[in-house]
């Protein structure tokens, strides 16, 4: 059985938690070509080709998000077979998920909310929006410590200090 819950576990965060940090990753960068296509001097198609691409993005990490709870359900049935729910690297492990958990849905996705609202606007009165850049560039850094937190708990994952593998 704890062979099962691991292979569920890893699959889950494979098949989840890949997908959000990527989309959150390509979100400030396509909002921005977006906000930069909007701009009438661009003389673009005012930024409307991009948006979807950007909505899309969002709705991934939306999506994903709620599908990844997955992740540290079977994390925590297959440390509980393993018997190593008091683990220090374990109990580092959950408190860095929720944290992640925590960035991702506190900052990033309702930042990535407010820049669509932004650029929808900038698309339909094709100017850019000065507000809107800066919130991406704060997107920006929400995302990459979303992303340094999932980074951190793979390696711990891995390595499992103090383990009996030998790693």
């Amino acid at each position: 059985m704890t062979k099962f819950l691991l292979c569920v576990h890893v699959l889950a965060a494979i098949i989840t938690i890949g997908p959000v940090t990527v989309a959150a990753s390509m979100f400030p960068a396509v909002a921005r070509r977006a906000l930069a296509d909007a701009d009438a001097d661009a003389g673009v198609d005012g930024g409307a080709a991009v948006l979807p691409a950007a909505r899309t993005l969002h709705r991934i990490c939306r999506v994903y998000a709620v599908i990844a709870v997955a992740v540290p359900v079977f994390g925590l049935a297959t440390a509980n077979s393993l018997h190593v729910l008091t683990s220090p690297w374990l109990l580092t492990s959950i408190a860095l998920t929720a944290a992640a958990a925590a960035v991702l849905g506190g900052l990033v996705l309702p930042r990535q909310a407010a820049a669509l609202a932004g650029l929808r606007t900038a698309v339909d009165e094709q100017r850019a929006a000065p507000a809107v850049l800066r919130a991406l560039a704060q997107l920006g850094t929400y995302t990459g410590l979303f992303n340094m937190l999932w980074a951190t708990v793979t390696v711990l994952m891995i390595v499992r200090p103090g383990s009996t593998t030998g790693a």
